[in-house]
């Protein structure tokens, strides 16, 4: 097997991708080597790939929900073996010594590596990791649907076991999107009643098919202003700025607003109403490699899989624009052809 690893790379800041060629170098003693079948694409690879956060660096290969078998392994790798089909997502290695990662938070650790932070994706014939952050997949899951998973799944499946969702909560959603779909399925089959909040009416019936009980407009006060008080939980999957006193206001007493929407301007919080009704506000990155393990355990059991649409890894950039554009429904997820 030759060590160049073939890619497609974007050399600066809201460039295309075009075709790259890179040699890893040797393979870490912990490292797993996989042989990148395929790839869904994220919002972060947006993100990182217009060097939105200013933690990019060029070239920049994207690619952060890989699907894969397993091709080689390092002398100290654990628990996997060649040709067995795996995932990988956001982080690809932590230092395994922190008190986080010593305690099962290794999502946690303030030295985790991103697949896409420093290093080179998945957009690509193959793609590295450290063992630890490499699942295996189910057979019970449809691998070709599985990549999103791997991020946006576990980002919304995190918050509701880290804070002890019950199947008897009122729970609400916010964006029915790439992330919010996903929370409704989870959501719907842990037990809940489940509330989408949607402010584009043409999401309402698809709300309803991917496992809401109702909707709300958020865009219509007097709909919000009817659910005061009833929620037990709200997460918030918009990446965009809302009006956060009426989310608190939607909460019972001792209700939690979540949020895994990584929203880039202040929040505007007022005080008095979380004291008064001990409410909170949090937010929460991907899963530990535990969890996540749950996850995929739970998405199988429950017949999960994100909704998605399909093109060959050789059109990515097209599939980018798709999502740029807001028409994805709900997740893209590229079949690599890279030869």
């Amino acid at each position: 097997m030759s060590s160049t690893i073939k890619a497609l790379a974007a050399l600066g800041p809201k460039q295309s991708l075009e075709a790259f060629e890179y040699d890893p170098g040797p393979l870490g003693a912990e490292q797993v080597e996989i042989a990148v079948e395929s790839c869904g694409i994220c919002h972060s690879d947006l993100s990182m790939l217009d060097n939105d956060w200013g933690i990019s660096s060029y070239p920049f290969v994207p690619g952060h929900e890989v699907v894969g078998t397993v091709v080689a392994l390092g002398e100290h790798t654990k628990r996997l073996k060649i040709g067995d089909r795996v995932g990988l997502g956001w982080n690809s290695g932590s230092c395994g010594a922190c008190a986080q990662c010593l305690s099962g938070n290794q999502n946690l650790c303030p030295t985790a590596e991103g697949t896409i932070v420093g290093r080179h994706g998945g957009f690509a014939t193959r793609v590295r990791a450290q063992w630890t952050w490499v699942n295996p997949i189910p057979e019970a899951l449809d691998a070709s649907k599985a990549g999103p998973l791997f991020c946006g799944g576990i980002t919304v499946f995190n918050p509701i076991t880290q804070f002890g969702v019950q199947p008897t909560d009122r729970v609400g959603v916010i964006g029915i999107g790439g992330l919010g779909h996903m929370a409704l399925k989870f959501l719907r089959a842990w037990g809940c009643e489940v509330v989408a909040f949607t402010s584009s009416e043409s999401k309402r019936e698809e709300a309803l098919q991917l496992g809401a009980h109702r909707t709300l407009n958020s865009r219509d006060s007097a709909e919000l202003k009817g659910a005061y008080g009833s929620f037990d939980f709200i997460m918030n999957t918009t990446n965009v700025g809302l009006d956060w006193n009426t989310y608190i206001a939607a909460l019972k007493p001792k209700g939690r607003l979540h949020t895994v929407g990584a929203v880039l301007e202040p929040l505007g919080l007022s005080a008095f109403p979380m004291i008064s009704g001990q409410k909170s506000f949090s937010g929460s990155p991907l899963g530990s490699p535990a969890t996540v393990d749950t996850m995929l355990e739970f998405s199988a059991r429950h017949g999960i899989a994100p909704t998605t649409e399909i093109f060959p890894m050789s059109r990515a950039n097209e599939a980018l624009e798709h999502l740029r554009s807001g028409k994805a429904r709900y997740r893209i997820v590229l079949e690599n052809d890279l030869a």
